[in-house]
């Protein structure tokens, strides 16, 4: 294969659906949009969205990418949240989208793991546990799409990950390249972009108090519960007590929420009650009463609905949406609800949730690899085990603008096949907070020749 780039960058239901009805591939009358379901295991079904691009360059030194987008959560909708709410062709008004990646790539959502969005499964012990399995059904969903399709086979894939996405990336990309090499998957793998992603829990947990810190959100008091907590959680990684390093990690959270008045912990420059991140205080409480699982669930989506309560927001419920129009639309099941299994994923993951993803990014064999980096906040480049070290640390970062405008949006530096960018003014869900610059980024990963 050829070179591979990598950029590092509900209530329960028994459904009783035909294979022919769940694995039925539908489409839209201009031909740009493709969705289905794949039975990726017996009685495990995940939902697929794919939109080809209008904006399409026919290059041949430069074939037009596929971007598959990944969610975090886990349990977060790709197909709903990425897709509405970040990078997709219409926003939640279902108003076109200025800054779509559609610009650069065509897009393919999914709904992962299953029990995800419109994906589902028909027992509860068909959860995926671990982010290995994870990725094996993906790899199931990609072979499904791909290899009886050679126009798709012409365009490289790009896995791009945000958040707990990021270790669904890596080890769907590892699970990917032993597929193709084994002749199992026809596909042209390009890269892996990683996005403020969660392949590294420990660092995230201590860097936390002494950022807040220097903003002052915290004072000393607040930083020593803080790095307690997260000194706990050290040693109960070390000890393999996995969900119990998932427990504390809520109980941080909880901890840095009162220290710092409650702190948005999306964009620590705004709190939950403040534009465009509004919460009142009656939300507050009623988020604490929820289970630590559904409560990490409910803070992710909140940070993207507020914003579109917000002045200048687009003013749409989400759920609403998903679960009306565009379930109509792509002629979900009557039996499914986007979304009613979500809390299921996380809570089947919570042994695997703080397991870090960080040292399978040296299996995609650094000395030959582009990496990128497309992250705000966390650097793990000192946790590389790369020759090139030292000479990416000694050069110059380069300024990131858009269009006329000079504001410096933010850096990125590079050394032989080593990318790193930094995004500023930006919180968690970079796409949402800074478009332009997003966008310009992507075409650059993807090698589009829209770009």
């Amino acid at each position: 294969m050829d070179k591979l780039y990598v950029f590092l960058f509900s209530v329960l239901f028994s459904a009783s659906l035909s294979h022919g009805a769940i694995g039925r591939v539908r489409s839209s009358r201009d031909g740009l949009e493709d969705w289905g379901y794949v039975q990726v295991r017996p009685k495990a079904h995940m939902f697929w969205l794919l939109y080809r691009s209008p904006y399409r360059v026919e290059n041949p030194s430069k074939p037009w990418p596929i971007i598959l987008w990944l969610q975090g959560g886990p349990g977060s909708s790709g197909v709903g949240i990425g897709n509405f709410e970040e990078i997709g062709p219409l926003d939640t008004n279902l108003n076109p989208r200025n800054s779509t990646w559609l610009k650069k790539a065509d897009l393919l959502f999914v709904d992962n793991p299953v029990g995800t969005g419109y994906s589902f499964v028909e027992k509860t012990n068909l959860f995926v546990k671990t982010d290995e399995e994870a990725a094996t059904d993906l790899t199931t969903m990609l072979m499904t799409l791909f290899n009886k399709n050679e126009e798709l086979q012409k365009s490289p894939l790009y896995i791009v990950a945000e958040s707990y996405g990021g270790k669904f990336a890596v080890t769907l990309g590892l699970s990917a390249i032993k597929a193709i090499e084994a002749g199992k998957l026809k596909l042209k793998l390009g890269g892996v972009a990683l996005g403020d992603s969660w392949i590294s829990p420990e660092d995230f947990v201590f860097s936390w108090g002494s950022l807040l810190k220097d903003v002052s959100r915290l004072d000393n008091n607040g930083l020593q519960q803080s790095n307690s907590l997260a000194e706990e959680i050290k040693q109960q990684l070390r000890d393999g007590k996995y969900v119990n390093a998932t427990s504390t990690w809520t109980e941080l959270e909880d901890a840095i929420f009162t220290s710092s008045n409650y702190v948005d912990l999306y964009n620590f420059l705004l709190d939950l009650d403040m534009d465009p991140v509004s919460m009142a205080a009656s939300e507050i409480s009623d988020e604490i009463a929820l289970s630590k699982y559904s409560r990490y669930l409910k803070k992710y989506s909140r940070y993207l609905s507020s914003l579109r309560s917000a002045p200048g927001g687009n003013g749409s419920d989400l759920d609403s949406l998903m679960n009306g129009v565009i379930r109509k639309k792509l002629k979900i099941p009557s039996n499914i609800s986007w979304g009613g299994q979500s809390d299921y994923v996380f809570s089947n993951l919570a042994g695997d949730f703080m397991k870090p993803r960080i040292n399978e990014k040296d299996k995609f064999q650094i000395n030959d690899i582009n990496f990128m980096f497309l992250v705000d906040v966390l650097n793990c480049i000192s946790l590389f085990r790369w020759e090139g070290l030292q000479k990416y640390k000694s050069r110059e970062r380069t300024p990131l603008y858009c269009g006329n405008d000079k504001v410096t949006k933010g850096f990125t530096k590079s050394y032989k096949n080593f990318h790193f960018y930094w995004i500023l003014g930006a919180g968690h869900f970079v796409p949402v907070d800074q478009p332009c610059v997003a966008l310009n980024m992507v075409g650059a990963v993807t090698h589009s020749p829209a770009a």
